[in-house]
């Protein structure tokens, strides 16, 4: 069955979200007077990482509430212990200099620009609609993707196979027909894959490894991945 639309994630895929938060975050240490409360700049940068990996995966299990995971990733980040108005304002200040320093990755556009006429396409993320529909108005993209959809308002996060089958439903199309292109090769690609999906893992850093799954390392290697339409029947050939 040949692949109809492609599903994107957005952040490390599409939208370059690694050096935005760095950058953001970096911005915002320096306005809060925090940089001397580590021992390098690059401490507190690896702290907020983990921090936001740890709470990220709190939400995507279903433990807690997006907004709270914020906010708890606020207080652990300071150690205090704010009042939600307090977490919510503190990381309101960060959004600002987070967001100016947002960016689509430069393979971005003539990836979906080559792929318009062929293929539909739609976005599955594990972050919300508010987020996530603005990030991709901001960027000037937003008008690319028939559906958003987005795991705090479906209930249900990546890699469970029903964030994966909410968006083949919006789309109307059977899973067989869809692939879904992401940066992590567990939540997005083998979830995807597990989902009956086509999954393809978009390692930009060149980690490699995992054989089973398909593996590109850059976006310009996906219009013929699709257009051959193998069925990806060799994994990790590509980088």
């Amino acid at each position: 069955m040949p692949i109809r639309a492609v599903l994107w994630d957005i952040d490390d895929t599409i939208f370059d979200y690694a050096s935005a938060d760095r950058a953001g975050m970096l911005c915002h240490l320096r306005a809060e007077g925090l940089v001397d409360g580590y021992e390098s700049v690059d401490q507190a940068l690896t702290r907020w990482k983990e921090l936001t990996t740890l709470h990220w995966r709190r939400f995507e299990a279903g433990g807690v509430g997006f907004d709270e995971q914020r906010r708890d990733r606020v207080r652990d980040f300071l150690g205090a212990d704010l009042s939600d108005a307090e977490a919510d304002a503190w990381f309101d200040r960060y959004m600002r200099h987070y967001e100016a320093a947002w960016e689509l990755f430069p393979d971005t556009l003539p990836v979906l620009e080559l792929l318009a006429a062929d293929y539909r396409h739609a976005v599955l993320s594990n972050s919300s609609i508010h987020n996530q529909d603005r990030k991709l108005r901001v960027l000037g993209v937003r008008d690319r993707f028939e559906a958003l959809l987005c795991a705090a308002e479906l209930g249900v996060a990546k890699p469970a196979p029903a964030a994966f089958h909410a968006a083949c439903d919006a789309l109307r199309l059977c899973p067989a027909e869809v692939a879904y292109v992401g940066d992590h090769p567990d939540i997005d690609a083998r979830g995807a894959v597990e989902a009956g999906l086509t999954g393809i893992w978009l390692d930009r850093t060149g980690i490699g490894g995992r054989p089973e799954l398909t593996r590109i390392t850059g976006l310009d290697q996906l219009p013929p991945l699709l257009r051959g339409d193998t069925r990806f029947g060799a994994p990790d050939s590509f980088g």
